[in-house]
């Protein structure tokens, strides 16, 4: 079975209270088994336009990855995010 990735772009407007995001994030990353690839970290856009910050998680599978998204534990986290930051958010199967 094929793993599955979230890939986002963000532009965090309130460093201080993106790390309070981090920390609740954390507890669904952590039920569902997501791994981070990508996490910030010096990047240079080739092509197109993107935002300041690129995040790619590893799951187990699709279905992982859409469950961790609706899961209530990363929902309580968006709500801290929502506010601060500006984002894009792909979720995709890989190979």
């Amino acid at each position: 079975m094929p793993k599955a990735y979230w890939v986002a772009h963000v532009d965090v407007d309130d460093p201080a209270t993106y790390e309070n995001y981090k920390a609740a994030n954390a507890v669904a990353f952590a039920k569902y088994g997501a791994k981070f690839i990508v996490r910030g970290g010096k990047q240079e856009i080739r092509e197109g336009q993107s935002r300041a910050r690129t995040v790619v998680l590893e799951f187990q599978d699709y279905d992982t990855a859409m469950a961790c998204y609706n899961s209530p534990e990363y929902q309580k986290a968006l709500a801290i995010r929502k506010d601060i930051s500006t984002g894009d958010l792909v979720i995709v199967e890989g190979m």
